[in-house]
């Protein structure tokens, strides 16, 4: 069941502006960087949301809030179905992400935590593997109805989607059971002294500086490609590598790295991570290196999306789960939204994609030297 509406939450709160965009763009008059500045500004809002749904997670229960996540999804669609100027189009990105911060993963990972029970892990990677597929529904998707009835229908079918499928899904999900039930909102995470505050501030620091590469990755990593000396369809080609390897580092943690701990599976994830921020920033010299340099990423940015889910109960356990997911949560949302156009900038009209691979380089070693701290043993 969450599967099914990570699907729907991620493809329509995320992805399907990718490929509406240029229609919204030119029906509405707006410029391609004010569409995407809609978007990000609804990301903002939801790393502003992120704690207190997580709060509310653990007082209500994750099924409620995720079905009042549904219903926000389907306002914040057809506000931008509806919309004539900049007005209610912002104003719809803006309720999309407190839509965000109640229904993707954060939201989802701890509103698992209160029925997996021992499976947790195990359901946690499967949810990943079944959100990975959110992309390869939700873009030829919006792309068929565009063609078909316009970007306006694209956004009623959304909303349809989250109201009629994902409400009752929400509604239908299993109580918390007795030993995960849903924390009193004053108890305190896992780890309130200072010394788990501190850690707690470490990993959170690593997830955020891996969400800003990951996010900036995700907006340029095409026009890198093309720079690194590739013709623009081999530039496509080596990008369209990353999807499957999101899948395929899902399933190799789910086949093989399941019995290890989390925290090992993490530095892992966040060393490969780096590894393809070097290797992009090789292939300015070498220009093949492009394409185990997006195989390196797309594997990375898969486990990564468990990692977020598992490193933090290992560490915290999961009493008051959802508190600690929103916490982390914030500034990685904050990360992802203001990445895009700050890698832009630094790039400038020269489109110089070396400075922004050694900034990528230099963020992933901050991300990893964070980590090493935040999941060292105590004295």
């Amino acid at each position: 069941m969450l599967g099914t509406t990570q699907i729907v939450a991620w493809g329509s709160l995320t992805y399907g502006i990718a490929v509406l965009a240029p229609s919204i763009a030119g029906e509405l008059g707006l410029g391609m960087g004010t569409v995407f500045g809609a978007f990000s500004l609804g990301l903002g809002f939801s790393g502003l949301a992120a704690p207190a749904a997580g709060r509310a997670i653990d007082r209500l229960g994750g099924g409620r809030v995720m079905a009042v996540g549904s219903v926000l999804a389907a306002i914040a669609m057809a506000m931008v179905a509806l919309s004539q100027g900049p007005l209610l189009f912002f104003a719809g990105w803006i309720v999309a992400g407190l839509a965000m911060a109640a229904n993707l993963y954060d939201a989802a990972f701890a509103t698992l935590s209160q029925f997996a029970g021992a499976r947790y892990r195990k359901a946690l990677t499967a949810l990943t593997l079944m959100g990975g597929l959110a992309s390869t529904v939700f873009w030829p998707l919006s792309w068929w109805i565009e063609g078909l009835a316009g970007w306006r229908a694209a956004f009623w079918v959304f909303a349809t989607l989250n109201l009629l499928l994902c409400l009752p899904l929400h509604l239908l999900l299993p109580r918390p059971r007795g030993e995960d039930k849903p924390t009193a909102p004053d108890a305190a995470p896992a780890g309130t002294d200072a010394a788990r505050e501190r850690q707690l501030l470490w990993l959170s620091a690593a997830f955020t500086l891996a969400a800003f590469v990951v996010s900036g990755m995700a907006a340029h990593v095409v026009g890198a490609l093309r720079a690194s000396g590739l013709d623009a369809g081999s530039a496509i080609a080596a990008a369209s590598l990353i999807g499957p390897m999101q899948v395929a580092g899902r399933a190799l943690e789910f086949t093989f790295a399941r019995n290890l701990a989390a925290v090992r599976v993490g530095l892992a994830s966040l060393l490969t991570m780096g590894l393809a921020a070097l290797m992009l920033l090789l292939a300015g010299v070498a220009p093949m290196l492009a394409f185990p340099a997006a195989c390196a990423y797309g594997l990375a940015n898969g486990v990564l999306s468990i990692v977020r889910g598992t490193v933090p109960a290992e560490l915290f356990g999961r009493a008051a789960y959802g508190s600690l997911m929103g916490r982390l949560a914030r500034p990685s949302f904050f990360a992802k939204a203001v990445a895009p156009l700050t890698v832009a900038l630094l790039i400038g009209a020269d489109e110089d994609y070396g400075r922004m691979a050694m900034l990528f380089v230099a963020l992933m070693t901050g991300s990893v030297a964070a980590y090493l701290i935040a999941t060292r043993r105590p004295r």
